[in-house]
């Protein structure tokens, strides 16, 4: 059987390296491949690239023909004319000159060098956010910044400037970086992703292998407006929320913009499956879940969770000698393989070994799941009820949910 792979559209001097599992059993491949760590940027919502405006009009120079028609049939016959002026190459023209290159710098491995030095590890793409009195805000890719020690921005007028990591966040996987203002060339409208249609024409800007192609463009459509991929992220195993498109993906066009026919970026490039024989199977993270992580990260430099304190594991993933221990009434939930001290799992009374079920009286199935429940329906400082089976005692505990310190599972 040939294995499926999903890799961020990032290149750089290090091989591919296999980030997990997608929900089919594609391998999620994290973006540093070939030469640079590029990034990808769809931009989607819209019906046509072509604003085609037609007004009816009386037109002196009828013909007698259709006069004639008009009399004897009754027919309202009036000549139309095309009096629109947008077009794909005028909106991809303005589009452009807010999608930057982002080059990763990191310090160089040599353990002979006398100083250290920082190369050049990767680049990808990033999209002119917004524009904020003295700072310039870009949204890209979290793996496109990861561990970078300084960020480089390649602007559309050929300038070069360093940019502040601001935020980022590796379970959404998107970053903010910041730049003097008066660099910036202007900013683009960020659409709403909640209307994008399959079969909807967009076309996707960034720099697949580098900058030597920088600001590349492709066409295609929206070949499904919902779908969620697994991805494994230094923070953990993430259902992440994509547009899947089949404009062309390449490495480089990560953090890059996925646009409409209006302009607007309905997504950030992020994904794309790679394996023989497999075309046009790329993904954007809606614009709709870039704007409130991005505003949040803008605001206080990070993404606030709630915070349980526990390790897991599936049920399906533990050893047998913990699987026959398990009550014969459990038939899905998370084995808490550890218990942070001071944590809020902790003061609730969970212990190690405890298997979760449900939580507010949402069952339970896998780790997935949890992280699932916990950040996007609980909040910070809630009180959750958690079912718990210890042996083949049935529990429920009361836990105070904390707030995340630094990017942890959960």
């Amino acid at each position: 059987m040939e294995e499926h792979q999903i890799e961020t559209n990032t290149s750089s001097q290090r091989e591919q390296h296999k980030k997990g599992k997608a929900g089919w059993g594609q391998t999620i491949v994290s973006g540093l491949i070939g030469s640079v760590l590029t990034a990808t940027i769809f931009i989607t919502t819209g019906d046509q690239f072509f604003t085609d405006t037609t007004t009816p009009t009386e037109n002196p120079a009828s013909t007698a023909a259709e006069k004639d028609l008009t009399k004897d049939n009754g027919v309202n016959v009036q000549p139309t004319s095309y009096t629109g002026t947008t077009s794909l190459a005028d909106m991809v023209e303005s589009a452009s000159k807010a999608i930057v290159g982002v080059v990763n710098y990191q310090q160089s491995a040599n353990r002979f060098a006398q100083n250290s030095q920082e190369v050049e590890s990767g680049t990808g793409s990033g999209v002119m956010y917004k524009i904020d009195g003295k700072n310039a805000y870009i949204v890209t890719n979290n793996h496109v910044i990861e561990g970078a020690s300084k960020v480089e921005i390649s602007l559309y007028n050929g300038k070069t400037t360093t940019a502040e990591i601001v935020g980022s966040d590796a379970l959404t996987d998107l970053a903010v970086l910041k730049i003097d203002a008066s660099l910036a060339p202007g900013e683009i409208k960020f659409g709403d992703s909640s209307a994008v249609r399959a079969g909807e024409q967009v076309v996707a800007i960034g720099n697949p292998l580098g900058l030597d192609f920088s600001r590349t463009v492709t066409q295609g459509i929206i070949s499904a407006a919902e779908r969620t991929i697994d991805v494994d992220t230094s923070s953990g195993t993430w259902g992440l929320n994509v547009i899947q498109t089949d404009a062309a993906i390449n490495p480089g066009n990560s953090g890059g913009a996925l646009i409409n026919s209006k302009g607007e970026v309905i997504g950030i490039n992020s994904l794309k499956i790679s394996v023989n024989g497999v075309e046009g199977l790329g993904f954007a993270i809606p614009s709709n879940d870039v704007i409130p992580i991005v505003d949040e990260m803008i605001k206080t430099g990070k993404v606030t969770r709630p915070y349980l304190g526990v390790g897991l594991a599936d049920i399906a993933q533990l050893p047998q000698a913990y699987v026959q221990n398990i009550s014969q009434n459990v038939k899905a939930g998370v084995m808490v393989t550890d218990v942070a001290n001071g944590s809020a799992a902790e003061k609730g009374g969970i212990q190690q070994e405890d298997i979760i079920t449900a939580m507010n009286g949402k069952e339970i199935k896998s780790a997935l799941e949890l992280r699932k429940y916990l950040y996007t329906e609980a909040k910070v400082n809630e009180k959750v009820s958690v079912e718990v089976y210890r042996g083949n005692q049935k529990l429920t505990l009361q836990v105070t949910l904390g707030q995340s310190q630094k990017q942890v599972p959960e």
